[in-house]
């Protein structure tokens, strides 16, 4: 007598429902986790090392530089500090105050000021070109006052952030751009108490490397799908 094979256990109409969600589920985060991270344009702010730009860990009010320092200005949008983009000139003190013979009881600040490209611009507005100038100051001015006294007018918002340098852009601090339209939001990048936006370890938590999904996010998609196949397993138990 031949034994019949059982034909295979079928899902039932709640577990496969449970199932449908778990990939829907799956999806919607998996696509949420690789969309296109957003950005802020901002002006950023740069110490010279003689040779390099390095991102300054304080803010242009608060940092009072040496005699001979040189310090950079850059409007672009960028996610945060790790991918900010740096002035376009070099950091060299002796080219930007050769014209400018020391004085007593005053200092020399080298400043590289670029507005960035037009990718970089606010809608309707044209960036000014690129420029260096060599500030004469008091020993104890900021680089906020050094950048004042030869990059009038400058705008900041209540803050304390530096919102515009001479004038540019005419509108807007800080705002937020989305990643795949290039849109403007109001909102504006972590900031310290002066308005210089925060270093990374700061201002975010642990990030994925190239925008996909996080560790965090994978992980829980994974106890998710496992939950869902215990229910499963469970399931087909109790038939």
């Amino acid at each position: 007598m031949r034994r019949r094979t059982p034909a295979p256990a079928r899902l039932g109409a709640p577990v496969v429902a449970l199932l449908a969600a778990l990939v829907a589920a799956s999806a919607v985060l998996l696509g949420a986790g690789s969309a296109e991270a957003a950005g802020y344009r901002y002006w950023s702010f740069w110490d010279g090392n003689g040779k390099n730009w390095e991102y300054a860990t304080q803010g242009p009010s608060l940092l009072r530089p040496d005699d001979g320092a040189v310090q950079g200005f850059r409007f672009a949008v960028s996610e945060d500090s790790g991918d900010a983009a740096q002035p376009r000139r070099a950091p060299d003190f002796g080219a930007i105050c050769a014209d400018t013979p020391a004085k007593d009881g005053r200092k020399r600040v080298a400043l590289v000021i670029d507005p960035g490209t037009a990718a970089d611009a606010p809608d309707g507005e044209e960036p000014p070109a690129p420029r260096t100038a060599c500030a004469q100051v008091a020993p104890d001015a900021s680089s906020a006052e050094a950048l004042a006294s030869v990059a009038k007018p400058l705008r900041y918002d209540s803050s304390a952030m530096l919102c515009a340098i001479s004038g540019y852009p005419k509108s807007g601090c800080g705002e937020q751009v989305s990643g795949d339209s290039g849109s403007a939001k109001p909102s504006a990048p972590a900031k310290t108490t002066d308005g210089q936006e925060k270093a990374d370890g700061q201002e975010k938590a642990e990030e994925g490397d190239g925008g996909g999904p996080s560790v965090g996010l994978l992980v829980g998609i994974g106890a998710v799908l496992l939950l869902g196949v215990a229910a499963v397993v469970q399931a087909r138990r109790r038939r």
